[in-house]
């Protein structure tokens, strides 16, 4: 089974006024769709555009796995204590809210900032908050969360190049650059495009005519 939701299709949110485009792969906020609640545990996939000294300012969470990847600029993330982190592409951060913490996000770099933002659901909730950085995390290696039943795989492909995808009960793939097709001309996915998968046992996807950067969801059914 696949879904496709493309990048032109994904809610619209953010304030722009403030600097803020948000793009919203599944129901969020104001924006609520019954049948596009989740998939597995994976609950949002935000596309997240910050003007120069813009962002989001301290606000809570609970019982939630935050992954941000960045796309181009600087995220400067501060945690509960005030303290600050500045990523790059290439760089996964994960927050785990468990029982409650509190997070502020900006761009304080004189440059467009682009990140994209999965949220997913723990499998046993509380807990006590976690923050990690892995800092230039190489092609190919799996980042597994450690209290949900999901694994992250970066990929970039060079163009022409294909790459198998996880023979998992769920597969969500985000489309970070560049083009790809699915195994068998199935769908072409562009920039901001993403694919649900379900039961699709090994399929492969392949660059179009340049380089790739994909992030791939290994899931869990629930």
């Amino acid at each position: 089974m696949l879904r496709v939701v493309r990048a032109e299709d994904r809610y619209r949110g953010g304030d722009l006024a403030a600097g803020i485009d948000t793009r919203h792969a599944f129901s969020f906020g104001r924006f609520y769709d019954p049948g596009n609640v989740r998939f597995g545990p994976l609950t949002a996939c935000n596309e997240e555009r910050l003007a120069p000294g813009s962002g989001f300012p301290a606000h809570r969470h609970r019982d939630l796995e935050i992954v941000s990847w960045v796309v181009e600029g600087e995220l400067t993330h501060e945690d509960a204590s005030g303290a600050a982190t500045v990523l790059g592409p290439g760089d996964v951060q994960r927050l785990s809210a468990g029982d409650g913490t509190v997070h502020a996000e900006h761009n304080a770099g004189g440059a467009p900032l682009c990140f994209v933002q999965m949220w997913l659901v723990p499998a046993t909730p509380g807990g006590a908050p976690e923050y990690e950085v892995v800092r230039g995390i190489a092609d190919g290696t799996p980042y597994a969360l450690p209290r949900t039943d999901a694994v992250l795989h970066v990929r970039r492909l060079t163009g022409g190049e294909r790459t198998a995808l996880p023979a998992a009960p769920l597969a969500y793939v985000h489309v970070v650059r560049g083009t790809v097709s699915l195994d068998g001309g199935r769908a072409a996915l562009r920039p901001g495009d993403s694919a649900r998968l379900t039961g699709a046992g090994e399929l492969a996807v392949t660059a179009g005519g340049g380089p790739a950067e994909l992030l791939v969801w290994e899931l869990a059914a629930t």
